[in-house]
This record gives structure tokens, C-alpha cells and sequence, in this order.
């Protein structure tokens, strides 16, 4: 007799676990797509901005010439001191200059004024790329006498032609041709604040260029030998810094750009991500209610012999071959959506983007959508392992707890750490990735605890009087394998996703409408010189509107903070001051007395300067907070070359959202009256009409001072904010059809889940009406539980955006929320009276003959 022990171990066999993957696909390929298709759109997003960002980087490096005009760039606030202007004239082969200001212009055809950035150029510049005019030829000729580009939206606004005329201060120019695009110019600034070209040796005359006007000035240089201009401006760096210069080459260009632009396709992906992620809640449910299904043929192969390791992976290989599939769909898909994307974005960007394929982003996407299938099937599928012969017999599913398995604690440590490396390799930050991933779970578990939470309460509050129909409607919310967790968390995030966006979007507009109603100022004249105060301020009550403020402003620079200056500050990274502090200007006014809008919260407010000692001046209570100041300290200002020693006497709250004149800093009365100084006066007009009339006069009679028209303001925002709205829609797009797909895909699964049941009711006397009511009412329910879900958290993400973020009263608008309430619950009815069709139009006998 042979007592050698039998090895019942034996290796995988992985041909044969292929071959029965697919022989037991073969009556179930249509569903596994299905349960994949969830993910295809999410996989098209992130293909198309992985394409989209691909391309936009090389766009950047090739065309960031373009971006910037010249070789260098120098730049300044106040005109070049002599020792620092046998520099700038030395540098270069060929050179340019030009100064920027924001200035009214009059349109003597129409009698309409606009506030627009006048550009006074001499030179060849640009001597990268060109101004793109119509006619062709304006771009060069404007140059040779009193002539100028007039941006295209201010001729359509004006309904102004080529040869017409415009004014600009004191100087009548002849318009030469319409100026489409400038050098670095998006269309979304174009509408902010439009260009108007004019040749630099008219600018004295126009009497814009006063003591006090706040011009930029320009230096623009093309080298024509090879020069490393890198190496130059480092060497150049401390004269440029100590003169208050600032410069600009195409590499920096080349690297701030593709860093702002790599910011937006990184935040563009963590939205295509959450659209994956919505689709994977899609792909878990399916394959559980799929695993479910295949109990019975499970068990009998491990009659057959078939370990528990054998089976999980023959599932295992059909989900990553249906992965795949999906995945490769989504990448053709995505980048054919790439092409698009160029169209979203093109009054964003100030250059061209190239639509060519990138296989580095199909790569990607690819195995991206075959990880993330595998990764939330295996949460089903590992149930798998405790499936064993005896449920031949014992075959309810009950008796297999596919939940309760101690390794979905690591399927689910998984899934969290690839959510969060993936959210780490879009934002570079732990932190961020971090907490990304943790905002993703609290709403998926503040979701499915309301989907629960709702079940739980449809099930109490269900009456015996009720309808037949109604109970049953409502009780198939809670039966076993309903859809409600599964519709709530995809459907809800959707609407969630696209109703906050609503909501912001109208709550700021909203913001800037009640700014121009009741009593508040609506029009803002600034660059006012002393000389014109008193003759503004009576032409303005000559025209019977009120001169609701008249504030002083002078621009100072911070010099130090409690002795630290900005050497110290890039020496010691620990002091807690923000390097924009030094960097910045800052415009300052003085009085005696708080306005209505402002409230001291720490120290004592000072109205007039003391005789000796430091000036107490008020600061604004965030800028104190994120720069570390306090009551007490130390700050020394530059004001126009003067050092002025101050100290913090009071803190001050401002309400940013009064529309009248609010400042970082408030001096007393007593030091800045004599120091170089514009004003601003505060009027409100009752009418366009009224506000067309006046501007006119004001441009007449003082042609140096600007006008801001709140009520343009409040256009121009509407503007943008659709234009952003746009942007963020197209994106939201992926989720809304996303959970769409996974609400078909779910709607189709419980199919197969209610046939036994349908038919039932039809065997025990229900007729097809009473089958399409109680679908109608289960449907309803499914869809407006999930729209309200999501409605419900956009509440409140907006209430906090508001309160926190935006810092405006929340005061959202129910049409959109209504709108998509009503359009997701009609679109679940009809998918869920569709899919019962099939059932409805055939004898009982029929199906229930039939192997589901």
C-alpha cells in the first residue's frame, strides 16, 4: 500500500483561468460593459485635460516669445532716476518703450466715454509675434501720426468704424485700425479693461502724464546677437531692485505661465477625477449585485474542484478585461473631447493650443481606468473566497455575506491611498492631497448616511391604509437590492457639483446689483489733482447728483515692520510677514473720522497726529491677521521718498462689499496733506442716460480724470461670470452624464433584480398599468431623493462658500435648483418605464421560462 502523503496543492493553471473568464463572459459581456461604462466618461475628461495640458505646455515653450514681445522686459511705477537710466538706455540692439495708464476716452461720433488702458508705444515692438489689427498694415502704421488702435469690443461697443475718431485727454486721434489681439492679451481682459494704442511722442500733449498720474513704464529690448539674457538679468538684479524696477525675460515668462497654467489642468483633473469617481460608485454596485447573481455558478465550481483563489480570479480577469475595453473607449473618446477644449478656454488664454494626440495621455488614462475598475471591484469580489460548495444546496445569497469580510479594510485602505497619491501628483502637496481625500469621504458618507437615513423613514412612515400602489412603490426603496444608496451618492455629487455653481454664480452677481441699488454710490471718478477738486466736485452738483465723498490718496511703500525690512525677510524664512507686503503699493488716505463701513476692534482710533513721536495710524484687521501685526508695532512707510515712522494704534473690521472707498491703512489728519496725492469722489446716478451726459462732461472739461460706472461693471461681471460658468459646466458635464451612465447602468441592473417580482404581480392579477404605476412612483422617489440630496449639500457648501470664502450674505436662487430637480427626477422615470418595457410586453410564462 502507497502511503505517500497526496499534494493537493497545485499551481495556478493561468490559460485555463483566461479561458473560463471568458466562457463564463460569454452570456454576460453586455452587462460587464455596463457595469464599466460608469467609467468611460470619467476616463474621457482626465484623457482630454492630460491632452489639453500636454499640448499647452509645448504651446507655452514654443510660443512664450510671443507672451512677452521682447527678449526683456523692464518695468517700473514711476519714471527711471538718473542713476539707474545710462543702464537702461545701454541695454539691447533695438529698443522700445511705452507707458500704461487706465484713462477716459471720448468717441465724438456717439458721445460715448469708456474707461480704457491706453498703451503709449515708440518702437519696433513687438519684435515677437505682432498686433493683430484690421487692416494688417494698421499694426505699423498707427505709428506715424496722430493715430490709434481701438480695441475690437470698444468699436462694437461704440459702433465705431476704421477712420473714425477718438479723443484722449487733450488729443483728437484718427482711428487707424481695430486691434484684435496684443502681445499676452486674453480675451476675457480684452473686455475688462480694453487697449487703445497710441504713439508715445503725443503723450505729453494729451496732459495725462500730470504729478500724480499713476503710469507704468515699459522698456521693451531685442537682442540681435546671441546673449544669455538669463545670466545678464542676475547680474542686473540689485541695481534693478534698488531703482524699484522690475524685469521680465522669455524663460521667466516661459516658467510663470506654465506654472499658472499647470495649476488649472491640475485643478481641471481633480474634476475629471471626481467624475471617475462618481462612475467607480457605479462600478462597485454593479459588479456587487453581479457577484451576487453568480452565487449559484460559483459554488458549483468549487463542487468541481475550482478553488476559492481560482474563482476570484476568474471574475478578477473578466472586470480588468472589461476595464480595459472601457478604459480604451474612454481615451478615444477623450481625445477627440481635446479638440474642444481650445474653444472652452480661448478668451482665457493668451496663446494658441495645438490639438495634437498625445499617447503619453491615452497611456495614462488607460491604465488609470484598468487600476480604479479593479481596485472598487474587489470590494464585491473578494467575497468570492467565502462562496463554498454547500450553497449548491443552501443557494439564497443571504447565507453568503458578501459585506462582512475583514479584507475590504484593506480594498478600502487601498482605494483611499490612490485616491490620495493620485490628488498628490495634481497638487504637489500632501496637505492639500490629504485633505481632498478626506472631503471626498465625508461626502460619500454624508450621502449614504442620508440615503439611509431616508430608506429608514420611508420604511416607518409607510402606512397599511395607503394605496396598493403607493405602499409598493415605496417599499421597493428599501427591499433588497434597491438602487437609493447607489442613485443618492452618484446623482446627489452631480447635482451638488453643478447647483454650488449656481448658487455662487448668482449670488455674486446678486452682490454687485445691491451694491448699485437704494442710496449707494454707483460711479467713482479718481486721478482728481487738487487743482480740481472744488471745480469737480460743483460740475458734479450742476448736474443735481450728490457728492456722497471726496478721500485723499496717496501711494506709499512699506519699508519696514518692527525694524525687519524685505532683506531680512528673504534671510529669515521664520518671520511671519508676507513678502508681497514690501513688494506692494499701497494707496492710503487721512482723516479724522471712522465711516459708517468700518468698526475698530482692538487699540484706540487717533484722528489728528501728534506733534512729535510715531504717527498712530488704523490698520485692516486681515492684513494685520495674515501678516502677523498688532496694536503696538512699529511701521516705517516710504511715502514719494520720505520716511515715515508709524505705529499701529487700531485695528479695523471694513466692509468690503459698501461700494465707496476702503483702505488697508488710514493716517490721521495732520501728516500726508502735503505729499503727492490724487483724490476720488463718490456720486450716484439715476439713469444710463444721466450717466452718459455727466461722463461727457467730466471727460470735456477734465479729460485726466477716470470714471468707473458701476453700472458697466455690473455687465462686464455678468460677463465673466458666464464665461467662467461656461468653463465650469463643460467640466461638470463629465459628472452630470456620468451619473446619468451609472443611472442607467443601475436602473438596468435592478432589471434583472425585479424581473421575478413583475412577474409575479402580473401572474397574481396586476395589470401593466398598475406595474408602470408602482415603477413610476419607485423611480420618482429614486430621482428626487437624489436630486434633493444634492440640492440639500449644495445649500449648504454654498452657505459656507458664502460665509467664509466670498464673505457676502448667502442668498442663493432656487430656479436652477428647481430646474434640475425636476429634469432629474422626469429623466429616472423615463429610464426606469423603458427598462420595464420588455417585461411588460411579454406573457409571464414566457419569462419566466427563460434563464436570467
Amino acid at each position: 500500500m502507497d502511503n505517500t502523503p497526496i499534494n493537493y496543492k497545485r499551481k495556478l493553471n493561468i490559460p485555463w483561468l483566461f479561458e473560463m473568464a471568458w466562457r463564463d463572459s460569454r452570456r454576460n459581456r453586455s452587462r460587464l460593459f455596463l457595469f464599466v461604462s460608469s467609467i468611460v466618461f470619467g476616463i474621457a475628461a482626465l484623457v482630454a485635460i492630460y491632452s489639453f495640458g500636454f499640448n499647452l505646455k509645448n504651446d507655452v515653450n514654443t510660443q512664450a516669445a510671443t507672451l512677452i514681445g521682447a527678449d526683456l522686459t523692464i518695468s517700473g511705477n514711476k519714471p527711471a532716476d538718473a542713476s539707474v537710466k545710462p543702464l537702461l538706455d545701454s541695454l539691447g540692439d533695438r529698443r522700445s518703450q511705452e507707458r500704461t495708464f487706465a484713462s477716459m476716452i471720448y468717441f465724438p461720433k456717439g458721445n460715448g466715454t469708456r474707461l480704457v488702458q491706453v498703451r503709449a508705444l515708440q518702437g519696433e515692438f513687438p519684435y515677437y509675434g505682432t498686433l493683430e489689427t484690421t487692416p494688417t498694415s494698421a499694426g505699423k502704421a498707427f505709428r506715424d501720426g496722430k493715430k490709434a488702435l481701438v480695441d475690437q469690443t470698444l468699436m462694437l461697443q461704440f459702433n465705431a468704424k476704421v477712420n473714425d475718431s477718438i479723443k484722449v485727454g487733450k488729443v483728437t486721434f484718427l482711428i487707424a485700425g481695430i486691434l484684435n489681439k496684443a502681445p499676452g492679451q486674453t480675451g476675457v481682459a480684452s473686455g475688462i479693461a480694453p487697449i487703445v494704442y497710441i504713439p508715445l511722442q503725443y503723450l505729453e500733449q494729451t496732459g495725462l502724464s500730470q504729478k500724480g498720474s499713476r503710469i507704468n513704464y515699459n522698456f521693451y529690448y531685442k537682442f540681435d546677437h546671441k546673449v544669455d539674457v538669463d545670466k545678464l538679468t542676475k547680474s542686473l538684479d540689485p541695481r534693478l531692485d534698488k531703482a524699484g524696477l522690475n524685469y521680465d525675460t522669455v524663460e521667466s515668462r516661459k516658467e510663470n505661465t506654465g506654472r499658472s497654467f499647470g495649476d488649472l489642468t491640475r485643478f481641471l483633473s481633480l474634476v475629471g477625477f471626481i467624475a471617475l469617481l462618481l462612475g467607480c460608485v457605479g462600478v462597485a454596485s454593479a459588479i456587487h449585485i453581479y457577484v451576487r447573481e453568480k452565487i449559484a455558478s460559483i459554488a458549483i465550481m468549487r463542487c468541481l474542484g475550482v478553488k476559492a483563489r481560482e474563482a476570484f480570479l476568474i471574475y478578477l480577469i473578466q472586470i480588468a478585461g472589461i476595464g480595459l475595453i472601457g478604459s480604451v473607449i474612454g481615451s478615444v473618446l477623450g481625445s477627440f473631447v481635446q479638440h474642444i477644449l481650445p474653444l472652452v478656454f480661448k478668451d482665457f488664454l493668451p496663446i494658441s493650443i495645438s490639438t495634437d494626440i498625445s499617447w503619453m495621455a491615452i497611456g495614462q488614462g488607460i491604465v488609470l481606468g484598468v487600476i480604479i475598475s479593479i481596485l472598487f471591484a474587489l470590494l464585491p469580489l473578494i467575497a468570492i473566497r467565502n462562496i463554498s460548495p454547500l450553497n449548491t444546496l443552501r443557494i439564497s445569497y443571504e447565507n453568503v455575506n458578501l459585506l462582512r469580510d475583514p479584507l475590504r479594510w484593506l480594498v478600502y485602505v487601498l482605494i483611499m491611498g490612490f485616491i490620495m497619491v493620485f490628488t498628490f501628483l495634481q497638487l504637489d502637496s500632501w496637505v492639500g492631497s490629504v485633505l481632498f481625500t478626506i472631503g471626498i469621504l465625508i461626502a460619500f458618507l454624508i450621502l449614504t448616511l442620508i440615503a439611509k437615513l431616508l430608506m429608514y423613514l420611508v420604511k416607518i412612515f409607510i402606512k397599511s391604509s395607503w394605496s396598493y400602489l403607493w405602499r409598493q412603490g415605496f417599499a421597493n426603496l428599501y427591499r433588497p437590492n434597491n438602487q437609493t444608496i447607489i442613485l443618492i451618492v452618484s446623482i446627489g455629487l452631480s447635482t451638488a457639483f453643478i447647483c454650488t455653481l449656481f448658487f455662487i454664480q448668482s449670488m455674486l452677481v446678486k452682490q454687485v446689483a445691491i451694491s448699485a441699488s437704494g442710496n449707494q454710490a454707483n460711479m467713482i471718478l479718481f486721478d482728481i489733482q487738487n487743482s480740481q477738486e472744488k471745480a469737480l466736485a460743483t460740475l458734479t452738483r450742476k448736474n443735481n447728483l450728490p457728492v456722497l465723498q471726496q478721500v485723499p490718496v496717496v501711494t506709499i511703500r512699506l519699508q519696514k515692520v518692527n525694524g525687519k525690512t524685505e532683506a531680512d525677510l528673504k534671510k529669515d524664512t521664520s518671520m511671519k510677514i508676507a513678502r508681497w507686503a514690501f513688494a506692494n503699493e499701497y494707496r492710503v488716505t487721512y482723516r479724522d473720522t471712522l465711516t459708517p463701513t468700518e468698526k475698530v476692534t482692538d487699540g484706540e482710533w487717533i484722528g489728528h497726529a501728534p506733534k512729535t513721536g510715531d504717527v498712530p495710524v488704523s490698520v485692516e484687521e486681515r492684513f494685520a491677521k495674515h501678516n502677523h501685526i498688532k496694536v503696538g508695532d512699529q511701521l516705517i512707510f516710504n511715502v514719494q521718498g520720505i520716511s515715515v515712522s508709524t505705529k499701529i494704534a487700531s485695528i479695523r473690521v471694513v466692509n468690503w462689499n459698501k461700494m465707496q472707498t476702503n483702505f488697508l491703512f488710514v493716517f490721521p489728519k495732520g501728516v500726508l496733506e502735503d505729499a503727492p496725492q490724487f483724490h476720488v469722489l463718490l456720486t450716484r446716478v439715476p439713469s444710463k442716460v444721466k450717466s452718459a451726459s455727466f461722463q461727457q462732461a467730466v471727460v470735456r472739461q477734465f479729460p485726466n480724470v477716470s470714471i468707473v460706472d458701476l453700472g458697466q461693471v455690473l455687465s462686464i461681471l455678468e460677463d465673466l461670470m458666464d464665461k467662467l460658468g461656461d468653463i465650469i459646466r463643460f467640466m461638470a458635464m463629465f459628472s452630470i452624464i456620468t451619473g446619468v451612465v451609472v443611472l442607467i447602468a443601475s436602473v438596468r441592473i435592478s432589471k434583472y433584480q425585479r424581473i421575478q417580482e413583475s412577474v409575479l404581480l402580473r401572474t397574481m392579477g396586476a395589470s401593466r398599468r398598475q406595474i408602470l404605476a408602482i415603477t413610476a412612483i419607485e423611480y420618482f422617489f429614486l430621482g428626487a431623493l437624489s436630486a434633493a440630496t444634492g440640492i440639500l449639500i449644495a445649500f449648504v457648501g454654498s452657505w459656507l462658500l458664502a460665509k467664509y470664502s466670498f464673505d457676502i450674505p448667502f442668498n442663493a436662487s432656487m430656479l436652477p435648483a428647481l430646474l434640475l430637480f425636476l429634469a432629474i427626477a422626469i429623466l429616472t422615470i423615463i429610464i426606469g418605464l423603458f427598462n420595464s418595457r420588455g417585461i411588460l410586453n411579454k406573457p409571464p410564462l414566457e419569462i419566466l421560462r427563460r434563464d436570467v
